[in-house]
């Protein structure tokens, strides 16, 4: 990102704008922290990294292609191939097992799950530690668990980027160091980058970097152990 800002209600007399010039790149294999205070423009952010939003100026690029400009079918195109998504409520549908929660990015971007992907969907939920639980369905499953078989829907198509909002912020002390113990393995495993926005200075602490945003502004990007 270079440069990025991001307005709302452009052009009418309330236009305001959450994110004034923001500039930072994530490398392959990156594991980083996004911290910040309550309204500081954390979430907005996230939402353009993951191409949920759109930026008001500045440039996007992912592996050194230009974001910005791409209609709304090749941004969804390139968000289904690049990114994995974790948030705080692991948001599954609960009328599915766990397996079939997780070869649902397979079956958005191609229309059907192959019998390799259904394969690689069981792999990966006997990965974080699911193999007796892939026919359950989510209101069958702890929290912990739920937000397990997210993980997985979010590594399951190996992306190289998986952008995860308060992943852990709605689980106990226990539930989320397991949690968050488990991205750093699949980060480690499959060389995937995370970035984590998180307000819990523990999780942060054990990130490997930290970019802090405070008022729409980046304030702080560096190491953990810098705290």
């Amino acid at each position: 990102m270079d440069g990025v800002r991001k307005s709302y209600n452009v052009g009418l007399p309330n236009e305001a704008e959450v994110l004034h010039g923001i500039s930072f790149s994530l490398g392959r294999g990156e594991f980083a922290a996004l911290i910040g205070p309550s309204g500081s423009g954390k979430s907005t952010l996230l939402n353009i990294v993951g191409l949920l939003e759109r930026s008001t100026a500045g440039s996007y690029r992912i592996d050194s292609e230009e974001v910005g400009g791409l209609d709304d079918a090749a941004l969804t195109m390139r968000r289904r191939t690049t990114l994995g998504f974790v948030f705080q409520f692991h948001h599954l549908l609960p009328a599915f097992s766990a397996l079939e929660n997780v070869t649902m990015p397979a079956l958005m971007r191609e229309g059907r799950v192959t019998p390799a992907q259904r394969d690689r969907a069981r792999a990966v939920l006997s990965a974080v530690g699911l193999a007796d639980a892939m026919n359950k369905r989510p209101g069958e499953m702890s929290g912990g668990m739920q937000q397990r078989v997210a993980i997985a829907r979010a590594l399951v198509l190996e992306p190289p980027l998986v952008v995860a909002d308060e992943p852990t912020g709605n689980l106990d002390n226990a539930s989320s160091d397991e949690v968050f113990a488990l991205m750093r393995r699949m980060h480690a495993e499959l060389n995937t980058s995370f970035l984590i926005v998180t307000h819990d200075p523990r999780l942060a602490a054990r990130c490997d970097r930290v970019l802090e945003i405070v008022d729409g502004k980046l304030v702080r990007d560096g190491p953990a152990s810098a705290a």
